[in-house]
């Protein structure tokens, strides 16, 4: 197996594409030329592929290092959101922002929208905990954060929202499971009477699925009952079963093939909105307002 490119040598292969040299890519990322080109070589090397051609005027990506280095900036995107998602999980004693999110929004949406914060307003720092969507309703109504995000279809008499996505859940199979060949769609009665890889009761996703299926006593007992995402998706790629889960989680492994969506008849109603939530009658301060805004798409 190609052992993985480190994250150093991508942003040095990044800012070479930016600068045009490989000398004043060193020294926007801080490291000799020398060691720039051992980077560089040792990329190559592990990629298999010519990336950069050297001239006496510089250095310019080749047909193969433009199309790495366009992938290269999307890890690069991915893995500075991973580093403010995590600092958004650690403790501060200088915490500005406490919020709550619900799983598929902490893990799918809120790195990227903690970037663009950043960006807009350096000194906001925020605390991250990540529950269920009845977990963050309690949370708000105790007190212990300022602002929520949640995806289950209510919010509370007692709480203020606003609008900041949408959001599809989908019925995913392994593709050697009988229902990865289906042609016509699965009903709502279809899917309530089989067994499912499911998310906990409390969470927006079953919620939302409950209700789908209300019609029909809700959906059978399930196979696997998690508290998160990724397990059920394991199972569900090791053909345990087939799982309900948001399009966001699974994007890229039916684009892959790893999993097949199954087609849903007009009766099985999954999609679902995303909302901030906060406590009625207490205004946002300003650090949960560019929050919000953000989400929103607004700021």
């Amino acid at each position: 197996m190609t052992r993985l490119p480190d994250l150093d040598a991508l942003q040095l292969l990044v800012a070479v594409a930016d600068t045009g040299s490989l000398g004043k890519a060193a020294a926007r990322t801080g490291i000799s030329q020398p060691s720039a080109s051992a980077r560089m070589a040792t990329l190559e090397r592990r990629l298999g592929l010519k990336l950069l051609a050297r001239t006496t005027s510089g250095s310019r990506l080749t047909s193969d290092g433009a199309m790495v280095t366009d992938w290269a900036r999307r890890v690069l995107e991915q893995a500075e959101a991973l580093v403010e998602g995590a600092e958004a999980l650690r403790t501060h004693a200088d915490e500005r922002l406490a919020v709550a999110a619900s799983l598929t929004i902490a893990e799918h949406l809120m790195p990227t929208w903690l970037i663009e914060l950043r960006q807009l307003r350096p000194a906001i720092r925020v605390g991250l905990t990540v529950e269920n969507s009845h977990q963050v309703v309690a949370a708000l109504r105790a007190g212990q954060v300022e602002l929520g995000f949640v995806e289950g279809p209510w919010v509370p008499r007692d709480l203020h929202s606003a609008v900041v996505g949408r959001d599809r859940l989908v019925v995913v199979v392994a593709p050697a499971h009988p229902w990865a060949r289906r042609k016509e769609p699965l009903t709502a009665a279809e899917l309530a009477a089989e067994p499912l890889l499911l998310r906990e009761p409390g969470s927006g996703t079953r919620e939302v699925l409950e209700a789908a299926l209300s019609a029909h006593d809700g959906p059978a007992v399930p196979l696997i009952e998690l508290g998160a995402t990724a397990p059920l998706r394991s199972a569900a790629l090791s053909g345990s079963g087939p799982a309900v889960l948001s399009v966001l989680a699974v994007a890229e492994d039916i684009a892959a093939g790893r999993l097949a969506e199954v087609p849903l008849a007009e009766d099985v109603a999954l999609r679902r909105t995303l909302r901030a939530v906060w406590v009625r009658g207490r205004e946002l301060n300003e650090a949960a307002g560019w929050l919000v805004q953000v989400a929103r798409g607004r700021g």
